[in-house]
């Protein structure tokens, strides 16, 4: 029996796009980290970079579900001690509505220097539009329950 180790270089590149507005961000988050790892593919290799590129519009309009909105809490540590700082979903939504999302992507996915090449893979834009029509994305529909 023979084992096949499939390279990054083998696979074609696949494209899709997300719309923020139509499932909670755990969910989609979910299926992004699984697209860009590439478990996705019968071809899934762990430690090459065979994912896919995801676009995800629309993040300033990211569903939250429950009491989430209200309160959940984004902490980040500023270096300094007592340094420790929280946002809320409010600021963040107003100010910073793509790290949302790459927030919760990038915690799904694995933390290694390959982790890192894979969130490279993630474009996240405030609005509708973006420039990556030319690669012709392919829309991704939430998954029915």
């Amino acid at each position: 029996m023979k084992t096949t180790h499939v390279r990054s270089v083998d696979v074609p590149e696949r494209w899709y796009v997300f719309d923020a507005t139509q499932q909670p961000i755990g969910r989609m988050a979910s299926r992004i980290a699984q697209l860009l790892m590439g478990k996705d593919q019968p071809t899934y290799t762990y430690s090459e970079l065979n994912g896919a590129h995801v676009v995800v519009v629309n993040a300033e309009r990211v569903v939250f579900t429950g009491k989430k909105a209200e309160q959940k809490i984004y902490p980040f540590y500023s270096g300094y001690a007592g340094g420790l700082k929280e946002r809320d979903v409010d600021y963040m939504r107003e100010r910073r509505p793509t790290d949302m999302v790459m927030l919760a992507v990038r915690r799904m996915l694995p933390k290694t220097n390959l982790g890192r090449d894979m969130l490279r893979r993630l474009k996240i834009y405030a609005g509708p539009e973006h420039p990556h029509q030319a690669q012709k994305p392919v829309p991704v529909e939430p998954k029915k329950r």
